[in-house]
């Protein structure tokens, strides 16, 4: 059974767990060093950083759970915005993250259905994300969910940039 819940600061360690195994089930063998793998993992990833997040009143976290094993979550930013767009009412979806056995099961598009649901009732206009210029598969997700790519950027791992677009999508239409 599928249950999607907001998070609480005891899921900081399910949190940093899910987060270093699915960025490195999804974006692992893409960084050039295991070592900056690593160091990267240390620190985006640490039981501190996620309680800091949680306790931040602009950051939002939801927590999927399948049969009630933890296998995902989506973290939102709160009013951040981007040069590329114009608006005051944006958010970023910075992280959306699915174990690779449970992403056959269709629960990830139920998981960003429950985030972008959550945005629309805050009343956001936009959001928008980043996204490895090499991980077609969540740039055909964010696509065929009505995504545009706006722009590019780089996303530094240890110190080292790889290009990433920049998608958003109008939430009031």
């Amino acid at each position: 059974m599928l249950h999607i819940r907001e998070v609480t600061i005891e899921d900081a360690s399910i949190l940093a767990l899910l987060g270093r195994v699915t960025y490195t089930e999804s974006h692992g063998h893409f960084i050039e060093s295991k070592t900056h793998l690593l160091n990267y993992l240390d620190e985006a990833f640490s039981i501190q950083k996620i309680k800091k997040d949680i306790q931040n009143s602009d950051i939002y976290y939801l927590l999927v759970t399948y049969n009630d094993l933890p296998v995902g979550y989506t973290k939102i930013v709160f009013n951040v915005s981007t040069k590329e767009l114009d608006s005051n009412s944006i958010c970023r979806l910075e992280k959306i993250y699915l174990l690779d056995d449970f992403i056959d099961k269709k629960i990830g598009i139920q998981l960003f259905n429950k985030t972008i649901e959550k945005t629309k009732e805050l009343q956001f206009e936009k959001i928008w994300l980043t996204v490895y210029i090499k991980n077609q598969r969540a740039i055909n997700f964010y696509k065929k969910n009505n995504f545009k790519i706006i722009g590019n950027t780089d996303f530094y791992v240890d110190g080292v940039p790889y290009e990433n677009i920049i998608l958003a999508k109008n939430l009031t239409l």
